[in-house]
């Protein structure tokens, strides 16, 4: 009966150890060795926060200096069209993905049992940190995405701080086929921290609209600000070489932004608002870069 007593209380004595042995031991991140990119904007994402050899290949489109922001970098990284036949014999233990990514292959890959992480597009400047924070998370880099995130608010902060009140700070965006951008769109977000005052949202634009080039006329903002989609032409851009826009705005019309400073949200977003900032200094009729 002794005997037994004892032999119980030791039992539940050594019950904790023994099942701390035979569970697996989690780490606080796990860190895959083996991934993969599929869309243009968490290319530049894990381009930043990737550990040497991390990465295998990004999206295609990474490497056209049109639309990215970190071309040379891509081209070091062999490539992917995002389909799902040539990313799964790379062999990934990990593979990103962007919300408007190809769906079918991203539901391909999850049914062959690859992981694949779904980032939301970035709408604001804080959308920045958020995505640096879940890419670090995601590559098991956490600590290298802090620092990333330190470093672009010291920066935006000095920009900020050097920000000084200007006159011609209404601004209209207006862009291929008119189209127009409002506060709650990066874009939006990147001018407004400038120090412009988006005419978008007096005329009730909050994301995206059509800008009819009449009601960009009677808004008559101080400067217009238009945005090329790279090299080449198209018939949508015609509308942004209309000479009206040159007699409506008298602080003129900048046409030195391109899809690769503001369509992802990644930290060299903040180039775009130094240069954005910088044109509020100019006077009245000097030409814009």
């Amino acid at each position: 009966m002794v005997i037994r007593r004892w032999r119980d209380r030791l039992a539940v004595l050594l019950l904790p150890a023994a099942l701390s042995l035979a569970m697996p031991v989690l780490a606080a991140e796990d860190t895959p060795q083996r991934v993969v990119s599929m869309n243009l904007c968490t290319d530049q994402l894990a381009m930043l926060v990737a550990g040497p050899e991390q990465l295998i290949s990004v999206s295609s489109l990474s490497q056209d200096p049109a639309n990215s922001a970190m071309a040379d970098r891509a081209r070091q990284y062999p490539v992917n069209h995002g389909r799902a036949e040539e990313i799964h014999v790379l062999e990934p233990d990990q593979v990103i993905a962007g919300r408007f990514s190809a769906t079918t292959t991203v539901s391909m890959l999850r049914r062959l049992g690859i992981p694949v992480a779904v980032f939301e597009p970035a709408t604001s400047l804080d959308d920045v940190r958020d995505n640096l924070r879940r890419m670090g998370k995601v590559l098991g880099r956490s600590q290298r995405a802090e620092a990333l995130v330190g470093r672009f608010d010291r920066r935006l902060e000095a920009i900020r701080a050097a920000r000084t009140p200007a006159d011609g700070a209404d601004a209209a965006l207006f862009f291929p086929n008119g189209y127009t951008r409002g506060e709650k769109t990066l874009i939006g977000d990147i001018v407004e921290t400038a120090g412009y005052d988006n005419v978008a949202s007096d005329l009730g634009v909050t994301r995206g609209a059509m800008l009819p080039l009449e009601r960009l006329v009677m808004a008559g903002p101080d400067r217009v600000i238009t945005a090329s989609r790279g090299p080449g032409y198209s018939r949508s851009e015609a509308i942004m070489q209309h000479p009206v826009l040159e007699d409506i705005a008298p602080f003129g019309v900048h046409r030195g932004l391109g899809n690769a400073d503001w369509v992802c949200g990644a930290p060299h977003v903040l180039d775009a608002v130094e240069r954005m900032a910088s044109l509020l200094q100019r006077p009245a009729g000097e030409p814009s870069p």
